[in-house]
């Protein structure tokens, strides 16, 4: 039996794991201070991206002594931006268990072509990470936004490990305790958990990463886009706002405008605790209904932003196309939008719960998504 239709709804139905919503105070007049019409290297354009970068430092509580730089091509740019100039001087290690994971070792080990020791698990699971040589470089996703699955901590990162650990963080900075003391390379994009405009990569160093570069030359062309020293010293203007290619002054001050917001929120810990409420929305849901279920297997490593879901109920045979008729009944009721699988993952539901997303639209959500299940499979019954 079809539970009524839900009386209430979510003051923001944007539940999409990327582009996430903005932060709740965001208005387009907050970017009125932007200077457009005016060169990135003039001192306003030069001050509004090393401000970025600063206050990046600030609220993530990366150490003083690490690199912060913007680069071009959002996440992935950044990441391959570290591959392409870090990788080969030691052997490699890649661990994936989602899509993006994948994609990595897709490139190091047919496009770099380097003879790559693989790591992979299924989705919903993750790589034995106490069996991975740290003594290699050790590439990664934090947060495997498309299979729900966290690396739950840095413990198994030695601190007298040899190789560098290359890390995308893009689904975890933000909303995640990141270990800056084992981490040499990590990434990730304004348009995730902070809910910032696309096309623009973050880029964090350590100091053996700098080492790295300035000490071994790939012996591959690199792009210019992709080059960060120059006569064998790390281009410093990258990491003071100086950008490879031209940034979007309109996208640095929703940035900024987003990093104003999480300093109002009780920046890290603040964001951390809105994502750890708004998961638990679901994880209470989940509890109360034997139908549905996490894709993550183990509550140690589930994520608390890319919530991915699936339908257990045994009346249902075509996973996909339930799952897609459900997203599709939220998105028809305006009560929640771009919530399906990514296309790559196992067939379910995906609902962002980082930061930006207030906790009182998820607890709106759960009874449409109650009442959407049950639509779906009265109609599949009468079709039958």
């Amino acid at each position: 039996m079809v539970t009524n239709t839900p009386a209430a709804r979510p003051a923001n139905p944007r539940f999409s794991s990327g582009p996430c919503a903005k932060p709740p105070v965001f208005t387009l007049q907050s970017l009125a201070d932007a200077p457009l019409g005016r060169s990135h290297r003039a001192a306003i354009g030069k001050a509004k991206l090393k401000q970025a970068i600063e206050e990046t430092r600030e609220i993530l509580e990366v150490p003083a002594d690490y690199k912060i730089g913007i680069v071009p091509a959002s996440d992935t740019g950044a990441v391959e931006m570290a591959l392409w100039s870090l990788l080969g001087a030691r052997p490699v290690e890649m661990l994936a268990w989602e899509s993006f994971g994948k994609g990595w070792v897709t490139d190091v080990v047919k496009q770099l072509k380097l003879d790559a020791t693989v790591r992979e698990a299924d989705y919903g699971q993750i790589v034995d990470l106490s069996q991975v040589d740290f003594d290699k470089d050790v590439v990664f996703t934090w947060n495997g936004t498309t299979s729900g699955v966290r690396v739950p901590d840095g413990a198994v990162i030695p601190a007298d490990r040899k190789g560098l650990t290359i890390c995308d963080a893009t689904s975890a900075a933000f909303a995640m305790e990141l270990p800056w003391d084992k981490l040499d390379v990590t990434t990730f994009s304004w348009q995730k958990v902070l809910g910032g405009e696309a096309a623009h990569g973050m880029l964090i160093l350590s100091p053996r990463a700098v080492e790295r570069l300035e000490s071994y030359t790939p012996p591959w062309p690199l792009p210019k886009i992709f080059r960060l020293t120059k006569g064998g010293k790390l281009i410093e203007g990258i990491f003071e706002g100086a950008t490879i290619n031209t940034p979007s002054m309109l996208a640095v001050e929703d940035y900024l405008q987003a990093l104003k917001w999480a300093r109002s929120v009780g920046g890290l810990k603040g964001l951390i605790a809105r994502a750890d409420a708004n998961s638990a929305v679901i994880e209470r849901f989940v509890a109360r209904h034997d139908w549905i279920d996490f894709l993550a297997e183990d509550p140690a490593t589930r994520s608390n932003t890319s919530v991915c879901l699936k339908f257990t109920d045994p009346r249902i045979r075509d996973g996909a196309g339930f799952a897609k008729a459900v997203a599709k009944r939220l998105e028809d009721e305006g009560v929640a939008f771009d919530i399906g699988a990514y296309r790559d993952a196992p067939p379910g539901l995906r609902i962002w719960c980082g930061g930006t997303v207030e906790t009182a639209d998820l607890e709106a959500l759960m009874p449409w998504l109650e009442w959407a299940y049950q639509a779906e499979i009265a109609a599949r019954d009468k079709a039958a």
